[in-house]
């Protein structure tokens, strides 16, 4: 004859509410430490970039001026647009410099001006972004610029 056995109830399993709360403090605290630092990391890189795109495009205007007797393009000869679709003096179309025109890193327009009234030592066209607050300050405060290098030599 077979003992019939007590059947016990094996133990829930699982996590109680206070230990839920106190893993979702934890990733809290966390998050607040990281997601700060990654925001200031992607700030940096999209100023870097911003810059690059700069250079890039100075480095476009200075063949356009080799082409063009040392002179950059105004604005009354459409300023960047001259880069796209160039022509030489005798009004005959030239290869572009430039596929299309870059945009900063916020996705807003470079902004060009020849002659400059913001370079006044060199004789170089004057390029800006609005930079991360996307306010034209005139190249001041948050811009990014291919002039800020200058002022500080």
């Amino acid at each position: 004859m077979s003992i019939p056995r007590k059947q016990t109830r094996s133990p829930r399993g699982g996590f109680s509410l206070l230990e839920l709360l106190i893993v979702l403090a934890i990733i809290g605290v966390i998050a607040a430490m990281v997601v700060p630092q990654l925001l200031g990391r992607q700030k940096d890189a999209q100023i870097k970039a911003t810059r690059a795109s700069i250079h890039n495009l100075e480095q476009a205007l200075k063949l356009y001026a080799v082409d063009h007797d040392a002179e950059f393009p105004t604005e009354s000869e459409g300023g960047l647009n001259a880069l796209l679709q160039p022509k030489d003096r005798a009004g005959n179309a030239q290869s572009p410099y430039l596929e299309k025109i870059p945009l900063d890193a916020w996705g807003n327009e470079i902004h060009y001006e020849y002659p400059s009234s913001k370079i006044v030592a060199v004789d170089k066209p004057a390029l800006w972004s609005n930079g991360p607050d996307r306010q034209d300050d005139n190249g001041s405060n948050d811009d990014i610029s291919n002039w800020a290098e200058l002022e500080s030599l």
